[in-house]
């Protein structure tokens, strides 16, 4: 909407703004994979008052989570702008944007704890209509407020705003009404110490890890700015076709999570080898299909978003030819990721992605960009941190995993089955 409808800068204005929100908002976010792995764990020990319990606190977390990082996002955006380097002629626009965008963080959060809720219990199939549904709304609203009423990076914001309270309302609902043990009843909301310290203990490295890695985007973003709007508009519509791809790859991430934490408390340790193997490969696949053909069909793909502008479309281009065609390592780094926060080895999973993504793509800035400042040298430190990451994470899982079954054939077997996801 704002690349074909609205005003010349809109689009930079809006794309450079991704990093920067994600700074905030994955901490945030990182935070209820804590509480999705608490919950596996109760689903699968069958432990009912720890998923009450985990419900309620959850939820109490995500309403105050949400209220403390709407209002730093709301204050302190210009200043990160400014520190990122963004462009004089886009800054006013890109802060209009992230302010109403942050007014809508508080529902975000809510939603994705309740998500994590669900889907910690088999059930995927419910968020996946909520955000179906947040999602039309999203787009009726963007082509009522810039094509109807002529707004500008206001009008794609409040959109964004609307449709998350909207889904944040709809899996808030959907709890209060469920008649099982993960039901939520507002008077029953509290901070249960046991279960706030193990969401705490999976999703405070969590949501670290997706702070710090944001600052390595911020940086890397920062970069991007210093070749002008023109590079800024056709990095941004890459990276919104690179999201397509990545939220299909995360879909075996959050399936790896559930199923290693829901065997965890099932005390079936020695099935997580074959869903590591099937996650593996599944994220593998769709990486190579959905990522290679993002890529050949870059063009007609980065038109829908910047019309015929060539040069944006040939930026665009070449984001995807070094980002984009091989994603699926990306995807690989994820479930991995998934799988040791399954494990209990969130500050594991975390301080690998920190040291081999975080601190050498950062390294990388300073030292190979720095010394060749051309965009490709740029987008080169994505696929080279992912493979050296995935190796670290391989061999870390390996040792996670025998140990987990070596500590599992000392204990009592729980003797139930998990019930499979939907």
């Amino acid at each position: 909407m704002v690349g074909r409808f609205a005003s010349d800068t809109a689009l930079a204005a809006v794309t450079s703004t991704g990093a920067l929100i994600n700074l905030i908002v994955n901490f945030a976010m990182g935070l209820s994979v804590g509480s999705g792995v608490c919950m596996a764990k109760c689903f699968g020990s069958k432990d009912e008052k720890g998923m009450e319990e985990t419900v309620h606190t959850s939820m109490l977390t995500a309403l105050i989570g949400g209220l403390v990082f709407g209002v730093i996002g709301f204050i302190f955006s210009k200043y990160f702008l400014v520190w990122m380097d963004t462009p004089a002629n886009v800054i006013d626009q890109a802060t209009l944007y992230v302010r109403i965008y942050f007014v809508g963080v508080p529902s975000s959060i809510i939603y994705n704890f309740g998500a994590a809720i669900l889907r910690a219990v088999g059930d995927t199939r419910r968020p996946l209509y909520f955000l179906v549904t947040a999602g039309v709304i999203n787009v009726l609203f963007n082509l009522a407020f810039v094509l109807l009423l002529g707004m500008d990076v206001d009008g794609v914001a409040w959109a964004t705003v609307i449709s998350q309270v909207v889904s944040s309302a709809l899996v808030v609902i959907y709890l209060l009404k469920v008649k099982d043990c993960h039901r939520l009843v507002i008077k029953k909301l509290r901070i249960v110490k046991d279960k706030f310290r193990h969401i705490l203990s999976v999703g405070l490295p969590a949501g670290v890890q997706g702070s710090l890695f944001s600052i390595s985007n911020v940086i890397i973003q920062s970069s991007i700015n210093s070749f002008g709007d023109v590079a800024m508009s056709g990095n941004g519509a890459a990276g919104n076709i690179e999201g397509f791809v990545y939220i299909s790859m995360n879909a075996f991430h959050q399936t790896a999570l559930s199923f290693t934490g829901q065997h965890i408390g099932a005390k079936k340790a020695g099935r997580i080898g074959k869903i590591a193997l099937l996650c593996l490969s599944c994220v593998t696949v769709v990486g190579l299909v959905l990522g290679i053909g993002a890529y050949l069909l870059g063009g007609p793909l980065l038109s829908i978003y910047v019309g015929n502008n060539a040069e944006v479309i040939g930026y665009g281009i070449t984001r995807l030819s070094y980002i984009s065609s091989i994603y699926f390592i990306c995807g690989l780094m994820d479930v991995f990721s998934g799988l040791l926060r399954g494990l209990d080895r969130s500050l594991e999973a975390t301080i690998i992605t920190l040291v081999c993504v975080c601190g050498l793509r950062i390294v990388w800035i300073y030292t190979v960009f720095a010394a060749n400042r051309t965009l490709d040298i740029l987008y080169l430190s994505y696929p080279v941190s992912w493979g050296i990451c995935v190796m670290a994470q391989a061999a870390m899982f390996a040792f996670a995993y025998a140990k987990a079954k070596k500590k599992e054939k000392a204990m009592p077997s729980a003797g139930g089955e998990v019930r499979r996801p939907a």
